[in-house]
């Protein structure tokens, strides 16, 4: 890199003032990465226990409709589910997260009432009952475990790209940026060195 620059004092400032501003980058990015990776391992502690609860709630939901298939029969729980007049429904958003974009995701009518399931009192099961809610709970869990999981991708991906940055200026861009400013310099001393002496030839004759 030295040997494109032209040794002379303006471009020294203009490189040292180069210099100031990319460790003035380097620093900040320094500071964006470990912000996002403490960002990151906080939403991974949360990922984890909302997975052991999802897994959980799915086992509950699963156990409790092979109770109501097996108690009630498989069409009359297929006819309340038809029965059920609530339509779920999922909208994802945008949110920041120190410059990162992510996805912010919430559900409507994911659980059903009593009243939306459509079968009344005479045709409703308590069996039948505790698997709709077991299911609704477990839709719930998935919507808000879908936008952890989006946003740790998310942000892992961030963290890989800024961690790149980061060491292309520690290790190549700031000690080329070095390198050529100790170049200029050494290239000045040694054009000050040979007009001096070019000098006292002169006055010398």
């Amino acid at each position: 890199m030295a040997l494109d620059i032209k040794p002379t004092r303006s471009e020294l400032i203009k490189l040292k003032g180069r210099i100031k501003q990319t460790k003035n980058g380097y620093k900040l990015l320094k500071m964006k990465r470990d912000g996002l990776f403490h960002e990151f391992r906080s939403l991974l502690s949360d990922m984890i226990a909302a997975k052991r609860d999802l897994t959980a709630t799915y086992r509950m939901a699963k156990q409790r409709i092979d109770l109501a298939n097996a108690i009630e029969g498989g069409l009359a729980v297929r006819a309340a589910a038809i029965a059920n007049t609530g339509h779920p429904e999922v909208e994802v958003e945008r949110r920041n997260i120190m410059g990162v974009v992510v996805p912010s995701v919430s559900g409507t009518n994911l659980k059903s009432t009593f009243k939306e399931r459509g079968v009344g009192f005479i045709g409703s099961s308590p069996y039948i009952d505790e698997a709709g809610e077991s299911f609704g709970n477990l839709i719930e869990k998935i919507v808000k475990a879908s936008e952890m999981e989006a946003t740790l991708k998310r942000l892992l991906q961030e963290i890989e790209a800024t961690k790149r940055r980061v060491n292309a200026l520690e290790y190549k861009v700031i000690p080329e940026l070095e390198e050529a400013r100790v170049f200029i310099q050494l290239r000045l001393e040694e054009m000050e060195r040979e007009e001096t002496f070019r000098l006292k030839r002169f006055k010398n004759k």
